[in-house]
């Protein structure tokens, strides 16, 4: 009987083994070295202990209620946010994990109200780190996809960094990726050269290249936002999704389907796999705010991963990659996936 097994359990194996070649995170980023000069020694290791810090974090994510990281920590962050205990943790694991590399010189955090500098006991490089640990937190106890986003930005000042060194526009980025914390956990990274995904292989530890140069088609019918708060919603926007709404019976004469996470990274990747457009507009409620989620953490490493896929990603008005940045936890609208969508609704916001 134990031999049936083995042998039935060598087949599905057999079967299910993927026939790419295994290429791992450090071989894909010393290729795009010899490609594009573009990923130093120092760069690289960065992202590799990043990448390393992302598998603790689904080390604790699959642990769920059996890991007690569950549930509220009866804390709120700098965005004045309840935070998640897994939320904490994240932002821990992150910070010690990359404070002793010697690629870094200041970190800053969604979580944190300031910038988080290398201590003086270990050597500082030449890059900033700034992450969000935990996105889409609120999904954490209901075991819904969540995810990790980061972005890396050359520091530019010579001597001890401070906030201000963090403010550069989008376009600065010189790496920006998430990984999300789902039925698999996948890192999608970019560091200029397109957009790659790799799959973590829980046996031997390795991400593994699963996806390469990720494309975004130009059109798509499906769309993802928070339709709950259509009552807040500015002219150009409430324009825009009647027409989806409204379907083949539109000017649009075609039918969209709305999906919806609540976890920008669970959207964003879906976009990337098969089309469609993220929308994370302003509205009536705080007319003093340019939007709800964070510049620095969110926006601009998904708009650098999108725009690199082929797709754009704007505030409505203006490409999000240009704006700077004058804090360091400053909110914005988000209109990013399929380009000819977010051209659309652009165009709405300019004519309006």
């Amino acid at each position: 009987m134990s031999a049936l097994l083995n042998s039935i359990f060598g087949f599905i194996m057999e079967a299910t083994r993927p026939t790419f070649p295994s290429i791992t995170l450090t071989q894909h980023l010393i290729e795009e070295q010899k490609k594009h000069n573009n990923t130093t020694a120092d760069l690289r290791l960065l992202i590799e202990v990043t990448s390393r810090a992302c598998k603790l974090i689904s080390y604790h994510v699959r642990k769920g209620a059996l890991g007690e990281a569950c549930g509220s920590a009866n804390s709120e962050n700098i965005q004045g946010e309840i935070q998640k205990k897994l939320d904490i943790l994240s932002n821990n694991i992150l910070l010690e994990a990359n404070a002793w590399g010697g690629s870094l010189s200041a970190m800053a955090s969604e979580e944190m109200e300031g910038i988080y500098l290398i201590p003086d006991c270990f050597p500082r490089g030449n890059y900033l780190l700034l992450f969000d640990p935990l996105d889409g937190s609120s999904n954490i106890d209901v075991n819904v996809s969540i995810g990790t986003i980061f972005s890396v930005l050359r520091c530019l000042d010579d001597h001890t960094p401070t906030e201000q060194s963090f403010l550069q526009r989008g376009s600065y980025q010189v790496a920006a990726g998430y990984t999300i914390y789902g039925p698999q956990t996948s890192l999608v990274l970019t560091t200029g050269y397109g957009v790659h995904c790799f799959t973590l292989d829980q046996e031997i530890g390795s991400w593994i290249l699963t996806h390469r140069d990720m494309r975004i088609p130009c059109d798509t019918c499906e769309y993802a936002i928070n339709a709950s708060n259509q009552r807040h919603w500015h002219a150009p926007v409430q324009r825009y999704i009647n027409e989806l709404v409204d379907g083949i019976d539109s000017i649009r004469k075609k039918d969209f389907n709305m999906r919806w996470i609540a976890s920008m990274v669970s959207d964003v990747h879906r976009i990337l796999h098969r089309g469609g457009i993220f929308i994370y507009p302003a509205d009536n409620r705080t007319p003093n705010k340019h939007g709800k989620l964070r510049l620095m953490y969110e926006a601009n490493p998904m708009a650098f991963i999108i725009e690199q896929a082929g797709g754009a990603a704007t505030n409505g008005k203006k490409r999000i990659l240009d704006i700077h940045p004058k804090s360091l936890h400053e909110r914005v609208a988000v209109f990013l996936g399929s380009k000819n969508e977010v051209d659309r609704v652009t165009r709405y916001h300019l004519e309006d």
